[in-house]
C-alpha cells in the first residue's frame, strides 16, 4: 500500500520588508491634507487658479509618497506569468489561518484596540484612489502599472485585510497587526501578482462596466463593509461575525465553518478589489473559494491497497 503526504504545506511569505520611510509617510499625509483644503476651498472666495494649485501639488506629494513607500515593500510575489506557470490560477491571493487559541472576550473590545490601524488606514485609502488614477491613465498610454505604486496600492488592501481579519471582518486571530504595508508573517496575507502587462483599452471600462456584476455581488454579501475593516451594518459578513463571536464567548469555540465561509466572502472581495483597482486584467471567478489557504490545500487521497 502506497502513502502519500496528506497536506501540501502553502508557501510562505518572503522576509519582512524594513519599517515605513517616514519621510514618504510625511509627504502622502501633506499630500492628503494640502489636497483636501484645496478641494475643500472650491466654491468659496478664494481664486480657483490657486485652488487648482494646491489640488494639483497635493496629487503630486501623494503620488511621490505612495512611490516611495512602494519602493519599501519587497515585492514577495511572481509575475502573473510565473504563477500561471507554477498552476496558480488567480493573480490575487488571500489567506488566513484560524488561531486555535482565541479568547473568549477581546473580541468585545477590538474595537478600541484597533483605532490606532484605523486613523492610518484612513489616510491610506483617501490616497489609494488617487492612486488607482495615475496607474490607469499610466495603463492607458504603456500598458504597464508603474510598479512602485503598485506595491503601495497592494500594500493597502493586505493591510485593510490584516485588520479586517484580527477585528471585525473575521475575529480570527488576537495577534496584534503590524503597522506596516510590506507582507510579514502574520496569520492573514494578501498578496497580488505584477502583471507583466494590462490592457490599454480594458482601463477605461473594467472598473466601472465589466465589474459591475462582481461589485453588486459583493455588496449583498458584505454591505461594503470589507472596505472598511469592518462588518458594520446588516450584511452576511455582518451576521456570521456576530455568530461566531457569541459561539465564542459562549463555548471558547470559533467555528470553523463558519470561519471557512467568512474567508470565502472576503476572499471574493478582495479578488473584486484587484480586479477594480486595475491591478489585473484576469475576471474574478463568481465562486466562494473557501478555506484558510488561496489556492485551497489539496487533501491527497491514500491508494487503496
Amino acid at each position: 500500500m502506497s502513502t502519500s503526504v496528506p497536506f501540501e504545506t502553502p508557501s510562505k511569505p518572503g522576509p519582512p520588508a524594513g519599517r515605513m520611510p517616514g519621510m514618504h509617510m510625511f509627504a502622502l499625509v501633506a499630500g492628503i491634507l494640502l489636497g483636501t483644503a484645496s478641494l475643500g476651498a472650491l466654491g468659496t472666495s478664494l481664486p480657483l487658479p490657486g485652488t487648482l494649485v494646491g489640488m494639483a501639488l497635493g496629487a503630486t506629494l501623494i503620488l511621490l509618497g505612495a512611490a516611495g513607500l512602494g519602493r519599501g515593500i519587497s515585492p514577495g510575489a511572481p509575475t502573473e506569468a510565473g504563477r500561471t506557470g507554477s498552476g496558480v490560477s488567480m493573480p490575487a491571493q488571500l489567506t488566513g489561518q484560524l488561531d486555535p487559541g482565541l479568547s473568549r472576550w477581546k473580541w468585545l473590545v477590538k474595537w478600541f484596540l484597533a483605532i490606532p490601524h484605523y486613523a492610518v488606514l484612513a489616510f491610506l485609502w483617501v490616497a489609494f484612489p488617487v492612486v488607482t488614477v495615475a496607474a490607469g491613465v499610466a495603463i492607458l498610454f504603456t500598458g504597464r502599472y508603474p510598479a512602485p505604486l503598485f506595491q503601495f496600492a497592494v500594500g493597502v488592501l493586505r493591510w485593510n485585510w490584516r485588520v479586517s481579519f484580527y477585528a471585525y471582518g473575521v475575529l480570527g486571530t488576537d495577534e496584534y497587526p503590524p503597522f506596516t504595508l510590506a507582507r510579514t508573517p502574520y496569520p492573514a496575507d494578501f498578496d497580488v501578482a505584477y502583471p507583466a502587462s494590462l490592457s490599454h483599452w480594458k482601463v477605461l471600462v473594467k472598473s466601472w462596466l465589466f465589474a459591475l456584476p462582481q461589485l453588486l455581488v459583493v455588496s449583498l454579501l458584505t454591505g461594503g463593509a470589507w472596505a472598511s475593516s469592518s462588518a458594520s451594518g446588516i450584511s452576511l459578513v455582518g451576521v456570521l461575525v456576530l455568530i461566531a463571536a457569541v459561539i465564542l464567548l459562549v463555548t471558547g469555540v470559533y467555528r470553523v465553518g463558519v470561519f471557512n465561509l467568512l474567508m470565502g466572502i472576503n476572499r471574493w472581495a478582495l479578488r473584486t478589489m484587484a480586479y477594480v483597482a486595475l491591478m489585473t486584467d484576469k475576471y474574478p471567478p463568481f465562486r466562494l473559494d473557501q478555506g484558510p489557504f488561496d489556492p485551497p490545500v489539496r487533501v491527497v487521497k491514500p491508494a487503496s491497497a
